[in-house]
């Protein structure tokens, strides 16, 4: 009887987790960041070329989790080790490193690699803080927590949209105030 290596058995055990990576919750939520990101950015009355970009950003800005399936498939049910969770912080920059020649604008990428900074300077990956992150990252921090906390996830049903907005308001050093008003507007107006 033959028997798989253990290298082969594990890379047989990596590549059925891939293939079974399900990515209509990542597709949803793309779409949902991508929408809300045009309608921040125009009720902040940034340029129609950048509210399309923002679209574009909203949609690819957590592409860099393929990267990432083998820590993250398989884990949605269990707490991640802070180990793993390192590897997943380094999503946005694995996003941006594999856009980045494939013929987007820097506003683009910008947004994609700087949408987990907080606006009081202690999210990653750089730590900046207040305007030293770009307007895009801003709007897409906002849409990204909305979309999340409005979700399904395996550990948690979704929340209602008044329990989400008290959630963020508790979080508000996070936000560009700005960009927070604007996106109030919006979601009040739904």
């Amino acid at each position: 009887m033959c028997r798989l290596s253990a290298a082969q058995a594990d890379a047989e055990k990596t590549a059925d987790r891939i293939l079974d990576f399900d990515l209509s919750a990542e597709l949803n939520h793309g779409i949902v960041v991508s929408n809300l990101a045009y309608a921040v950015a125009s009720e902040l009355g940034l340029e129609q070329e950048s509210c399309y970009e923002l679209a574009v950003a909203g949609m690819l800005h957590d592409i860099g989790k393929l990267k990432l399936t083998e820590y993250i498939n398989g884990r949605e049910r269990d707490p991640l080790l802070i180990e793993e969770l390192k590897y997943v912080r380094m999503h946005s920059t694995l996003g941006y490193e594999e856009l980045k020649d494939q013929g987007y604008s820097e506003f683009v990428l910008e947004s994609i690699l700087y949408h987990h900074e907080n606006y009081d300077g202690t999210g990653y990956p750089d730590n900046l803080i207040g305007d030293q992150i770009p307007i895009g990252a801003r709007i897409l921090r906002v849409c990204d927590v909305f979309a999340a906390l409005t979700s399904d996830r395996p550990y948690r049903t979704a929340f209602d949209v008044a329990t989400v907005m008290e959630l963020m308001i508790d979080e508000i050093k996070n936000f560009d105030m700005e960009v927070f008003l604007a996106f109030q507007r919006i979601i009040h107006n739904k």
